[in-house]
């Protein structure tokens, strides 16, 4: 395997840990915690290095796996640029509206998929 493709491996493996804890956090304590915006940050951050190393050692950007991947990568950043409007407008440990709430955990749902199918597809 190269080098390139485990950096990947590991950088959005480092990236589910992130996203899981943040949205974890938002969703069990229905609140915008200092760790649900620190993590689904750092959540996002890691998979979009983690995507620009799975494009660079495949040599491909279009791929189903890109597809879907794509599509849950486009879900995190709308999470994350709601997390940071709510955080900004109101503060932390705010209470988080149900759309926001469910958002998040559609956008969750999705990028565990896509991360499942990206181990199958590695097989």
């Amino acid at each position: 395997m190269k080098l390139i493709l485990i950096l990947a491996i590991v950088t959005v493996i480092l990236a589910l840990t992130a996203y899981s804890i943040g949205v974890l956090s938002e969703q069990f304590s229905k609140k915008l915690t200092k760790n649900a915006l620190l993590f689904i940050t750092m959540g996002v951050g890691l998979d979009i290095i983690a995507t620009i190393l799975m494009i660079v050692s495949s040599g491909k950007i279009i791929t189903i796996h890109g597809y879907i991947g794509y599509s849950a990568l486009l879900l995190m950043l709308v999470d994350a640029f709601f997390t940071w409007r709510l955080y900004l407008a109101n503060g932390l440990n705010t209470a988080v509206p149900l759309l926001y709430h469910r958002y998040t955990r559609f956008a969750y749902i999705w990028w565990v998929a896509a991360f499942i199918t990206g181990g199958f597809i590695l097989r």
